[in-house]
């Protein structure tokens, strides 16, 4: 089973970072991990981790034996924004989204 959460507003880069921590832990452990993660994306990735859980059970799977399979960080849209500089001119400011991943296996 898997979930996905779509145009999450902070850049893949950073996303990656935890995606890495949680990425082949059983689901349980991944949560609890999570939690003492200082990291900003540690959160939506709890959600999505709890939200592909809530998949699995819904289709038949032990809560118990599932882990995490796949975790996969995509680049997402692109918001440009301008900031003005000196004599007049601007630079671009790319305020990057993530697209984030989950798939859930079974033991």
């Amino acid at each position: 089973m898997k979930a996905i959460l779509k145009n999450y507003r902070q850049s893949p880069r950073k996303v990656r970072l935890v995606a890495d921590v949680v990425r082949g832990k059983k689901v349980n452990d991944a949560i609890t991990t999570l939690r003492f993660v200082d990291k900003r994306a540690a959160g939506p990735f709890t959600k999505v981790i709890e939200s592909a859980v809530a998949n699995a059970v819904q289709a038949g799977k032990s809560a118990d034996r599932l882990f995490i399979k796949k975790v996969a960080v995509d680049k997402g849209s692109v918001l440009k924004r301008f900031m003005p500089r000196a004599r007049g001119s601007a630079s671009r400011i790319n305020k990057r989204n993530s697209h984030i991943l989950v798939e859930l296996g079974e033991k």
